[in-house]
């Protein structure tokens, strides 16, 4: 008896224990999804000057009556300085974005998606939590401390064609995630899709009998036709025109007395047709609120913790205010280009482009946006042949052609042999799937017999740079047509400013002697001669004094190891850096690629492509606002890191706050171009 008691009190303790992890689960963020922002509500909050922010809230969400929903936005019920999760899934119909949020006080919380929504919200309990729909495809969900966000499209998903099959045994659905919806969908109306009937012998045989009968009648039409129009083009060839067709009195009396013998009635037609999206809206949302209810469920089920993978996290900076990756090959996969990858099946060519991923570090600091990205691909292989290619040679000479006074660069350093190799690891099958897959590595291998790639790698080895030295402007002259009250045409000559650039492009090389050959043939062959010319070592574009191009001059020419494309032979001379110049210069000799803006500078040269009063007054807002941008990239971590710089110059408190200023004072000219209108 004893035992058995013993043995009752295990089997409750057990179970006991297993209700207690479940309850304990966290929430996964899915393996596949395509994109996942986490953001650090602790440094974001302390940077934000609500005193500042609420007005420009205030303004933006105003409803019909001009009046603000909202009044602090700064306490909304939502935890400001608390961590905040959002992810976006997709597969074949379903696409959500969920959003995990901490609440300070659930009740302000509601009453602030109620006021927000605009509408009166139907909200429904459960057991742990409560949730309403603020449209037809965005749920919120809330019990005392936590709300979840979700927002679902659905797709009803099409008949499948012959590609379709083919491509079917490569997608992989995991049941814990939301393609599981179509069977709920299933469960909540079984007779929304007709079962496929078996194959019936007899009925295809009558199918094919109709298809022979209507392809006779037609081919009959299209004799007559072909006999009508014979007779036609015989009576043209002697007439010149068709014969006059008269009416008898009597035929026109029945023309003008017919009546339709059924009356189109407009208004039934178009309220048939409203029913009917109505009722097939009705069937998506009955979807779209079956899944949202699944996905909520999970989540108050567990213990509410967020679980990220791995993978998502691995260049995460936990000193970022957002971070934020990026799954490009799931996006391919089964995003947009989906059936194009079914379509053109190129074995694993498309899969090797795309399958990679992308994170993001997002820093606002006090005086400039800061953001790190780390790209990297999936196959560690593929991954190494893009760091080889980004471990090129350094090239001192081609950055002496930075200056003072440029308005840009961007410079690269890479190593060129290295390009074959990535090229060619991106069209190795690692299945040897695809219809075409044995004809592309074939032409691979004859592309590497006929290539000698060590040769065309002398010829341009991999360093480079462009250098924007200035935006001048000149007069062009164009061709405008006025119109008279009779709508005859005027052909009137007129003149504008135009934007030039001045530029110089230049790239290293250790085949001199191929160039010059190049350049060579530019003015000794009989048709390119009368284009190009040239003077010593110069070789020029001959400049037409009728071209309204907008380039006048281009010359080139090689020296040094050195080939040169530029707009000015001025250009070709190094120039006078200083300290500025010379870290721009650096670190483009130093990174394998880099490049700098100054947007001043830029601005000012595009000044006279802004003509009207409100083109200009954007202009000059733009002007007092903008700030220089830098950028960089390098191999770091197994994978290519860009860290990109954005200065901003204004007086607000740090670069989060530029941004809301700089909107503000867009959002006050907008405001003054209404009213200028009305």
């Amino acid at each position: 008896m004893k035992s058995i008691l013993l043995k009752k009190q295990l089997v409750f303790f057990l179970i006991f224990c297993c209700a207690f992890a479940f309850s304990q689960t966290k929430i996964q963020v899915p393996a596949n999804a395509v994109f996942y922002m986490e953001v650090n509500g602790k440094l974001l909050n302390s940077k934000t000057n609500w005193q500042k922010l609420n007005p420009i809230l205030q303004n933006l969400n105003k409803n019909d009556q001009e009046k603000p929903t909202w009044k602090d936005f700064s306490d909304t019920g939502i935890k400001n300085d608390a961590k905040q999760y959002h992810y976006i899934n997709f597969n074949d119909s379903i696409k959500s974005y969920t959003a995990h949020l901490i609440l300070e006080d659930a009740t302000k919380f509601v009453e602030f998606i109620k006021v927000s929504s605009k509408k009166e919200l139907e909200i429904t309990k459960k057991n742990k939590y409560s949730y309403t729909n603020l449209n037809d495809d965005t749920f919120v969900a809330w019990d005392g401390k936590r709300a979840v966000i979700s927002g679902i499209s659905y797709t009803k998903k099409l008949p499948k064609f012959d590609y379709d099959y083919a491509a079917d045994s490569t997608v992989v659905v995991s049941v814990e995630e939301p393609p599981m919806i179509d069977s709920a969908y299933a469960e909540a109306d079984s007779t929304y899709y007709e079962p496929e009937k078996p194959f019936n012998y007899k009925d295809e045989i009558k199918y094919l009998k109709d298809e022979i009968k209507y392809t006779k009648e037609d081919i009959k039409s299209h004799q007559d036709d072909i006999a009508r129009m014979q007779k036609d083009i015989k009576y043209l060839e002697k007439h010149q025109k068709y014969p006059e067709e008269k009416k008898s009195t009597t035929e026109l009396d029945e023309v003008a007395s017919a009546k339709p013998t059924e009356e189109y009635d407009e208004e039934a037609e178009d309220l048939a047709y409203q029913k009917e999206m109505d009722s097939i809206k009705a069937e998506d949302f009955k979807i779209v609120k079956a899944f949202a209810e699944l996905d909520f469920d999970r989540y108050f089920d567990s213990n509410m913790e967020v679980e990220v993978p791995k993978e998502f996290v691995k260049f995460q900076d936990g000193n970022s205010d957002v971070f934020v990756y990026s799954n490009y090959g799931e996006i391919v996969k089964n995003g947009a280009y989906k059936d194009l990858a079914k379509l053109y099946n190129f074995g694993d060519l498309i899969d090797n482009l795309y399958n990679s991923n992308s994170s993001y570090n997002l820093y606002f600091d006090k005086n400039k946006v800061k953001v790190i990205s780390n790209y990297q691909h999936k196959d560690s292989e593929i991954q190494k042949r893009f760091s080889a290619l980004y471990n090129g040679k350094k090239n001192k000479k081609l950055m002496s052609l930075i200056s003072d006074k440029s308005v840009g660069y961007y410079a690269i350093n890479v190593d060129g042999h290295k390009y074959f190799d990535l090229m060619y690891s991106l069209f190795e099958s690692k299945n040897d799937t695809g219809k075409y897959q044995k004809e592309l590595e074939l032409m691979m291998e004859t592309i590497k017999i006929v290539l000698d790639e060590e040769a065309i790698s002398k010829i341009a080895p991999g360093n480079g740079v462009f250098v924007l030295n200035a935006l001048n402007t000149k007069k062009v002259e164009y061709t405008d047509y006025e119109y008279d009250d009779s709508f005859n045409d005027k052909e009137i000559k007129k003149t504008k400013d135009v934007v030039v650039p001045d530029f110089t492009f230049a790239f290293a090389t250790e085949n001199e002697n191929y160039w010059k050959r190049v350049f060579e043939v530019l003015t000794t062959n009989k048709e390119l001669s009368q284009k190009f010319s040239k003077n010593g070592d110069i070789y020029y574009l001959k400049k037409d004094q009728k071209n309204s191009n907008y380039i006048d001059q281009v010359y080139f020419t090689v020296k040094d190891n050195i080939v040169y494309l530029t707009t000015s032979l001025e250009n070709l001379v190094p120039k006078k850096q200083s300290s500025v110049s010379q870290k721009w210069a650096k670190d483009a000799a130093k990174h394998p690629s880099s490049g700098t803006i100054n947007m001043q500078r830029l601005l000012q040269g595009l000044e006279k492509e802004f003509t009207t009063i409100s083109q200009k007054e954007g202009f000059n807002l733009f002007r007092k606002n903008i700030g220089d941008v830098y950028f960089k990239s390098e191999v770091k971590k197994e994978s290519i890191e860009t860290e990109f710089n954005y200065t901003t110059p204004n007086s607000s408190e740090n670069s989060l706050m530029y941004f809301f200023d700089f909107c503000n004072d867009l959002i006050k000219i907008s405001e003054k171009e209404t009213s200028t209108a009305l």
